[in-house]
């Protein structure tokens, strides 16, 4: 089976299945407590979280580690919201956000706030002129943008859109699960949150880093756990494993990177010569490495997914946070493409050309033989 839905989610690294084993037997214990087998524990929470602020270039007890990426999108987003609630209570976000973003805005809506919504290109990518208008509003408590779109591969400007929430007042929470590892980090966030099992690591750790000055306020009961903004007993050993994944991503990012453009370049040119009627969508340059997706007309994407599963291939469609629920995908429709007959290729860590090539051959068989199935003849 040749595994193309790192999107998704990566699988487990070797530096973290390591670090794991090894972190079973030494961090198993309570790192809250005072005995020798808690004090183990919390030496490796302690160092975990060194580490992972010096790979971030941020401040230890900036650090925060949480069950999941959609939990610190959660908590950060309601925490800052809740700090700022006298400043105002409308949430700026744009069009593409991951579901974890969208359903938190509805559930701000539900509770009396304001959601304004900012518009994309037909390449994915967030017109930061109109986010810059939207968060210099008075009134405005927080706003939200993604480095990357999990769907698409789009990079969102970050950078300016930061300068402009920096001109406002107002503080930027970023997204960063697609980037995390792979890409540098962009300038001038005030929170940011990623997920372990994105970049090598395993699932059920989450990131959440909130610079130091910026007003959060836990929208949780209080706890005692992460400095009183997480709840529950920290998984030491898989957060351990998350850190060294993380570390050991970014010293590969150079190779991997251009290895995976190379790759997701010759899908992009090769796919529109081999299939019909195809639209690849997403923006060709200003993208991440390892993400393409493309629509095909007059093709069930489901259908096609499941003849790729048979095929070999491991691939999800581009809709990926919204496929249980068979709806369009809101950031297709955001972008004003094809909706359906998607499928989103997404190059795991030492993805093979031999896998790519092999997919190239069989693709178009496939899509022929579902439509001649559906009735519609080439």
């Amino acid at each position: 089976m040749a595994y193309l839905d790192a999107a998704s989610t990566e699988p487990l690294h070797p530096r973290a299945r390591e670090a794991l084993l090894a972190a079973l037997d030494a961090g198993w214990a309570d790192p809250a407590r005072l005995y020798g087998e808690a004090r183990r524990a919390r030496l490796l929470l302690d160092q975990a979280r060194a580490d992972a602020a010096d790979a971030l270039g941020v401040r230890p007890d900036e650090v925060t580690f949480t069950t999941s990426g959609t939990q610190a999108i959660q908590i950060g987003m309601l925490g800052a919201l809740a700090a700022r609630r006298r400043v105002g209570r409308t949430l700026v976000v744009s069009a593409v956000e991951h579901s974890a973003v969208l359903h938190t805005a509805q559930a701000h809506e539900r509770d009396g706030g304001e959601v304004r919504i900012v518009g994309v290109s037909r390449t994915g990518r967030v017109d930061a002129e109109a986010f810059a208008e939207a968060v210099s509003a008075p009134g405005t408590a927080l706003a939200c943008l993604q480095t990357a779109n999990h769907e698409v591969g789009t990079l969102q400007p970050v950078a300016q859109v930061a300068e402009a929430c920096r001109r406002a007042g107002v503080p930027l929470l970023v997204d960063a699960a697609q980037t995390l590892g792979r890409l540098p980090l962009p300038e001038g966030w005030s929170l940011l949150a990623g997920s372990a099992h994105k970049w090598g690591g395993p699932a059920g750790v989450g990131i959440l880093v909130i610079r130091k000055g910026v007003r959060w306020r836990s929208p949780l009961p209080e706890d005692e756990r992460e400095r009183g903004r997480v709840p529950g007993f920290e998984n030491v050993p898989a957060i351990v494993a998350a850190v060294a994944a993380l570390r050991a991503r970014m010293e590969e990012a150079e190779e991997e990177n251009r290895r995976a453009f190379a790759l997701v370049d010759r899908i992009r040119a090769r796919v529109p010569e081999l299939v019909p009627d195809v639209e690849v969508v997403g923006d060709p340059v200003e993208r991440v490495p390892h993400i393409v997706t493309f629509s095909c007309l007059y093709v069930a994407g489901e259908a096609l997914l499941t003849e790729l599963d048979k095929a070999g291939f491991a691939i999800s469609s581009g809709s990926s946070c919204t496929a249980s629920t068979l709806r369009p995908s809101h950031v297709l429709e955001a972008m004003g493409v094809l909706t359906h007959g998607n499928v989103r290729v997404s190059l795991p860590r030492g993805a093979s050309a031999e896998d790519v090539d092999r997919f190239l051959e069989v693709l178009p068989t496939l899509v022929r033989r579902i439509r001649e199935e559906a009735g519609v003849m080439s």
